[in-house]
C-alpha cells in the first residue's frame, strides 16, 4: 500500500478514536516506568525542550510539561491535536515526514508506540527528519512492539473499523538503522505476555551523534 493511503487510514482511525482515548488517562505501569526512566535522564542532562511524536490525547506531553519542560506535540489526527490543545499543550497537526516544517530544534524527542505505523521503506527517511530537528547531543526515545520483521494491517479498536498498518522489526535491524544517526544509550527488551500477538516491547534511548 502506498504511504499516502497508510497515512489517511491512520488519520481516519485516530480521528474516530480520539474522544475514547482522551477519556483513558490511566496508563499501564510499564508505560509509566519507561516514561519515568527517560524523564530522569532528561533532567540529569538538564534538557529544556521536548517534541513528542504522535502525541495522541497528550497525556505524556502533559506529564513532561508539568515537570518543567517546554513541550511541543504533533499528531496526524486533528482531533487528537484538539485534545492536546485543551491541555494547554503547543500542538500541531503534522506527521513524521515533515518535521522540518516546525522550523526549530529540540533537546529531546519522545515517540512511544508511534513509529510502528511507519512502513519499513520509509523508516530511514523518518529517522533522518528526526535527526534534523534534534539538537546536538539531544536525546531521542523510541519504543514499539516488535519481534521479527513483518508488516500487517490490524483492525483493533473500540470505535473505528479503519485498518492500521503495524510494522514489526527485529532487534538487529533496528540497531543497524538507528546507528546511522544515533548512539544507542539503552536498548531494553520488555516482555509483555498479556498483550496478544505483541508481547515484545523495545524501549530504546538514544543520543544524537556529534
Amino acid at each position: 500500500m502506498e504511504t499516502h493511503f497508510i497515512k489517511e487510514n491512520i488519520k481516519k482511525y485516530y480521528n474516530t478514536e480520539a474522544n475514547l482515548r482522551n477519556s483513558k488517562s490511566v496508563k499501564p505501569d510499564w508505560k509509566i516506568q519507561v516514561r519515568e526512566k527517560f524523564y530522569n535522564l532528561v533532567k540529569q542532562e538538564n534538557k529544556q525542550t521536548l517534541l513528542e511524536l504522535g502525541a495522541g490525547a497528550g497525556y505524556d506531553s502533559q506529564f513532561f510539561m508539568q515537570n518543567g519542560l517546554n513541550v511541543t506535540a504533533i499528531d496526524i489526527s486533528i482531533e487528537m491535536v484538539k485534545h492536546c490543545r485543551e491541555k494547554c499543550i503547543e500542538a500541531y497537526e503534522l506527521d513524521y515526514y515533515n518535521l522540518s516544517c516546525l522550523n526549530k530544534k529540540f533537546d529531546c524527542i519522545y515517540a512511544i508506540n508511534t513509529l510502528l505505523h511507519v512502513p519499513k521503506i520509509d523508516l530511514d527517511f523518518v529517522l533522518h527528519e528526526i535527526n534534523l530537528v534534534l539538537e546536538t547531543s539531544g536525546l531521542f526515545y523510541m519504543s514499539l512492539y516488535s519481534g521479527e520483521y513483518k508488516e500487517t494491517e490490524f483492525v483493533l479498536s473500540e470505535v473505528s473499523d479503519t485498518p492500521r498498518l503495524f510494522v514489526f522489526h527485529s532487534e538487529s535491524y533496528l540497531r543497524n538503522i538507528l546507528n546511522n544517526y544515533f548512539e544507542i544509550v539503552d536498548f531494553e527488551i520488555i516482555n509483555l505476555e498479556s498483550v496478544t500477538n505483541k508481547d515484545i516491547f523495545y524501549s530504546i534511548t538514544m543520543k544524537k551523534r556529534v
